[in-house]
């Protein structure tokens, strides 16, 4: 069973830092994940999705709205990081976890985290 446990969310101000976690377990390397984002009143979208090639290969694809300020990777616990840098408020958004993520189509697998809400004040 797929289990996903996202931590990190926060206040942080316009231009600001932060870096989400997702502790992911009942899955291996090779099932490739992701992170969505949500706001009240619109769909969940994608922002970054990792997949993994073998050995120490990991390929990132990235929204075009955060391309050059994110960065996802993953490390040996199995756990998902989101590096998010130069925070806008329209940022803001509750982040989920995801794991299945078809990065290439930018599609969600069926298994997601509980959410931590960002807050980017301008």
């Amino acid at each position: 069973q797929v289990q996903l446990v996202e931590s990190g969310g926060g206040l942080v101000q316009a231009g600001g830092s932060l870096r989400l976690s997702c502790a992911a377990s009942g899955l291996t390397f090779s099932t490739a994940m992701g992170w969505f984002r949500q706001v009240p009143g619109k769909e969940r979208e994608f922002v970054a999705g990792v997949t993994y090639s073998g050995g120490n290969t990991f390929s990132a694809y990235y929204a075009d709205s955060v391309k050059g300020r994110f960065n996802i990777y993953r490390d040996a616990k199995n756990t998902l990081y989101l590096e998010m840098k130069s925070l806008r408020p329209e940022d803001t958004a509750i982040y989920y976890c995801n794991a299945g993520t078809v990065v290439t189509t930018k599609v969600p697998g069926s298994s997601w985290g509980q959410g931590t809400q960002v807050t980017v004040s301008s």
